[in-house]
């Protein structure tokens, strides 16, 4: 299993992020301590406090997806 920390610093890019992740064909949840959210639901991500330091966790692999990972969890060792 994958784990990253990343921020989402807007609902523009919570929306990104689930088009992203519902294109892959394994599942992706995101974590806010002790809450679960299945990463492929809107309603779901944007119900996260989008301030926070999110964990995603997932197996399998998506270039897209781990593009725009790598794109998000910049400055994410310095808030966390």
């Amino acid at each position: 299993m994958k784990e990253r920390k990343i921020r989402l610093q807007s609902v523009e890019d919570a929306k990104k992020f689930v088009t992203l992740t519902t294109e892959c064909d394994f599942d992706v949840d995101l974590y806010d301590n002790s809450i679960v959210v299945d990463a492929k639901s809107i309603i779901g991500v944007l119900s996260m406090d989008l301030r926070h330091v999110l964990t995603v966790k997932y197996i399998g692999e998506n270039e897209k997806l781990e593009a725009f990972l790598d794109e998000h969890m910049k400055g994410v060792e310095k808030i966390a």
